[in-house]
């Protein structure tokens, strides 16, 4: 039975005459007059009449019964029962239901799942957004759902790639070699001459002084500067 049926059949006596199932006897007997005016088969005639006709039996029915307190009695009690039961097959129902829907969603995300993962591997190899949504489209996912993983692997792929390049630019370039340990022990175990430096420390003074001339040029007073630091030099041999 499904969920319609059940409440279709859970319609009781005291619905049939729009009373509460507390109602008063006044209140009952008061329900039952109009609802009888109403569906009285003299007031409803043509394509009514046979629905009325039916109506007006079915509130018959339900106010003899409860009107009278005997079988009022006898009727809350089976009608009870029913709830129970309806109550207890509603709840299976919901949680068949319940299980249908999850096991739907499980199904429906290892799909999306799937789809992500064929989207990324083709992103790897350098495909671009519209082969990604080609593939995608050829393995039966939906256009819209394909559209919209196509757009985010490919955004995450650009992403990368901007994050590697930027990555590179902020490399430095190692330029000048940084001297060695065996080279530092080789110019240390060089032996000086008995007059002076060895030629490795002239070559460097020569090569200072170079430089110092230079730098002396590019000065506002770079000729009496250059001589200056000449007769310094001078002075330390």
């Amino acid at each position: 039975m499904i969920p319609g049926e059940v409440e279709q059949a859970m319609t009781t006596l005291y619905d049939t005459l729009g009373v509460q199932t507390d109602a008063t006897e006044e209140e009952i007997k008061r329900a039952y007059r109009k609802a009888a005016m109403k569906w009285h088969p003299d007031r409803n005639h043509g394509a009514q009449e046979e629905v009325a006709r039916a109506t007006f039996q079915e509130i018959k029915d339900a106010y003899a019964i409860l009107s009278d307190p005997a079988q009022r009695k006898v009727y809350d009690a089976v009608y009870a029962e029913q709830m129970r039961g309806w109550e207890a097959q509603r709840t299976r129902q919901q949680q068949a239901q319940a299980k249908r829907e999850a096991a739907a969603r499980a199904a429906d995300e290892a799909a999306y799942a799937e789809m992500v993962s064929v989207a990324i591997r083709f992103a790897d190899e350098g495909h671009n957004r519209d082969v990604l949504f080609g593939v995608l489209l050829g393995r039966q996912c939906e256009a819209k759902r394909a559209a919209q993983i196509a757009d985010s692997v490919a955004a995450l792929q650009a992403s990368r790639r901007e994050a590697a390049k930027a990555a590179d630019a902020a490399t430095p370039a190692d330029d000048v070699a940084e001297p060695t340990v065996s080279d530092q022990a080789q110019t240390q175990a060089r032996p000086m001459n008995e007059d002076g430096p060895n030629h490795h420390t002239r070559g460097k003074q020569a090569s200072q002084s170079s430089r110092d001339e230079s730098a002396a040029a590019a000065h506002p007073a770079g000729a009496l500067s250059g001589l200056w630091f000449q007769f310094l030099n001078g002075l330390r041999f």
